[in-house]
């Protein structure tokens, strides 16, 4: 049984919430893995499965049809929950013990190891491979299919940033080997370029010095970019297993609770640009 308050509509700070138990030391080898398994899969999800998410960790157990093939998914959650908020209990060590609690302690303590034994197991067809299970990847539309909203033709179908660098080859690599971007050598056109890509996001680097390759913030302006993302505690401790330097890290869990604000994370690039990433407005308005 649940006992910590938890936010109702915000799945990032529950993940953030017992990931401060489990860095605090104490826990499994593997309830690390297992938050970051299962924080993936929930990524995966659409908005309303994760509100349903939400309402199974707060006692909610009627859920639709439709919502009973991922009941395994909020099992797993709230087994996770409960493993935290045993550890974190068990952390409080009373001066003074009566034979009772001396008991309840032992086996409460006992009772971990029921906890761990889902740890990392396979779930809803997916394998923990060490870093994340693997996403099935939905089938790309023809090329010349034709993109509408509503019945209008989208003319507008995408875009980039651009960033000026003096050595676009040394951003690209950093950019793919810490970032995870993938990169296309474009010579061919009017204005010779490297294009980065990674899910939504796309930027272009090209050759220049000066001012035009100085961070912004020379200039008075704050950030050389914004990434909206929809799990930025995800892609924080992925940057940050890289080495990639964070600037400004995201709040802690609990005080996240009391923001009226986004959620934000700011790290700086190999160039010395700060970019911040922000909660997406979409994933928290869905929620």
């Amino acid at each position: 049984m649940l006992n910590k308050e938890y936010p109702l509509h915000d799945m990032n700070t529950v993940f953030e919430l017992m990931s401060s138990t489990i860095e605090a030391g104490g826990t499994d080898e593997k309830a690390r893995d297992e938050l970051l398994f299962l924080n993936h899969l929930f990524a995966a999800l659409p908005p309303q499965a994760v509100e349903y998410g939400m309402m199974f960790l707060h006692g909610e157990r009627k859920f639709p049809d439709n919502v009973k093939e991922i009941l395994p998914l909020f099992i797993r959650l709230v087994n996770l929950a409960e493993y935290c908020e045993k550890v974190d209990r068990l952390r409080e060590i009373p001066s003074n013990m009566s034979v009772q609690e001396a008991l309840d302690r032992k086996e409460m303590m006992d009772s971990l190891d029921e906890h761990e034994k889902s740890f990392c197991k396979p779930l809803l067809g997916f394998q923990f491979n060490g870093r994340a299970p693997e996403a099935k990847k939905e089938e790309k539309a023809e090329e010349n299919e034709e993109e509408t909203d509503g019945g209008r033709l989208l003319l507008m179908n995408s875009q980039a940033a651009v960033f000026v660098c003096p050595d676009p080859y040394k951003t690209s690599i950093f950019y793919e080997t810490k970032l995870g971007f993938k990169a296309s050598h474009l010579d061919d056109e009017s204005m010779p370029h490297i294009r980065l890509t990674r899910d939504n996001i796309a930027i272009v680097l090209v050759q220049g010095t000066g001012d035009n390759a100085r961070p912004l913030r020379k200039f008075g302006i704050k950030y050389d970019m914004y990434i909206y993302c929809s799990e930025p505690f995800l892609l924080q401790n992925e940057l940050s297993g890289a080495d990639v330097k964070i600037i400004e890290s995201l709040p802690d869990a609990r005080e996240a609770m009391q923001m009226k604000f986004n959620r934000q994370f700011v790290f700086e690039d190999c160039d010395g640009r700060h970019i911040c990433v922000s909660q997406s407005l979409e994933s928290l308005a869905g929620n």
